[in-house]
């Protein structure tokens, strides 16, 4: 059985707690957060045990694997002492506050031999899957345009005070909304972004943070393409991430629910008539243990904790990967300047 423990008990903190709970194979034995609210409900509603100090938790506990869920700005010292300690880690997103500490992180994980993964959740999603194995085989032809949005109401007037409005934390859209699209093209297209030009980073109601992010981008096989992405937009309901790629002999537009395939000529191979055809999530999504919040999440805590067990670990969203977006974010915000 595997024992493990998470720090930070936010939105997505609750939530791995929840998951881990409905997996086999693993035990959630501890959990850390200095928040006395949620460290009372934890020790009133469950025996699981509670701390304040991380370092001491993963000392006395000694689990095989932690969960980071912290503000960005926490996440290289908790990552390294537990890595020090020969733990297994999750990391949520995004990875690091800078490209010199994530390439720390990955360089001790490597030397530790242990296993790693970064939440990029959007790796595990159907739809997004079906679009790359498409892609990676020329259902399209030869692409020539990819477009990466997500847009959300997460900031619809002037406030402060949480650690995602302010940059020296990890905030910002860049780091919390924009990640998710730049790690998603990464993936989707099978090659790296590399270069960018023309960024805007606006504030529209934050103060020291950016609020939306436009600019176009290349990857390493010299495909080219454009990012929008704005978390003060209230004409959605909530967070909506897409991708669309667009090849000679066609185009694939997916998101968390549809994949949209427009291909020019019949192809029976693959099942598609000429003009547009529709996929859903519930077609290309593989069954879960226990689904929460949308069955990618629980796939990633399957793969993270199945790496463990068995040795064979699923790279998708490993330290590494997660890394190659740092990366590019660095670039934007040095291009945005």
């Amino acid at each position: 059985m595997i024992k493990a423990v998470i720090i930070g008990l936010g939105k997505m903190g609750i939530s791995h707690a929840a998951i881990l709970g409905g997996l086999p194979n693993v035990e959630l034995v501890a959990v850390c957060d200095t928040d006395s609210l949620l460290q009372s409900a934890f020790k009133k509603l469950t025996k699981i045990q509670v701390y304040t100090d991380y370092k001491k938790m993963i000392e006395e506990v000694k689990p095989d694997c932690v969960y980071v869920v912290t503000p960005t700005k926490l996440h290289y010292e908790m990552v390294m002492f537990a890595l020090e300690k020969g733990c297994h880690v999750f990391c949520e997103k995004p990875f690091a506050l800078t490209a010199e500490q994530g390439e720390k992180m990955v360089a001790l994980a490597k030397a530790k031999g242990l296993v790693n993964q970064v939440g990029y959740h959007n790796r595990y999603i159907g739809t997004f899957n079906e679009l790359k194995r498409l892609l990676a085989e020329g259902v399209i032809g030869k692409p020539f345009y990819f477009m990466g949005e997500a847009y959300g109401p997460v900031v619809l007037k002037p406030k402060g005070g949480t650690w995602r409005s302010d940059k020296k934390n990890g905030g910002g859209c860049i780091e919390d909304y924009a990640a998710h699209v730049l790690n998603l093209i990464n993936y989707v297209t099978g090659s790296t972004l590399v270069g960018c030009a023309g960024t805007q980073m606006p504030s529209i109601f934050s103060g020291e943070v950016d609020d939306a992010v436009y600019g176009s981008l290349t990857l390493a096989n010299g495909l080219k393409g454009q990012i929008s992405v704005n978390w003060s937009d209230d004409t959605v309901r909530k967070m909506t991430t897409s991708v669309k790629v667009h090849g000679d002999g066609g185009k694939l537009e997916a998101d968390a629910t549809t994949l949209k395939i427009y291909v020019r000529e019949d192809n029976p191979k693959y099942g598609l008539q000429k003009g547009w055809n529709f996929r859903y999530i519930t077609d290309v999504t593989p069954p879960v243990e226990f689904n929460l919040r949308g069955e990618e999440y629980t796939a990633e805590s399957e793969a993270f904790i199945n790496g463990i067990l068995t040795g064979k670990v699923d790279e998708r969203n490993s330290f590494e990967s997660a890394l190659q977006t740092d990366y590019i974010i660095k670039k934007m915000e040095e291009d945005a300047v």
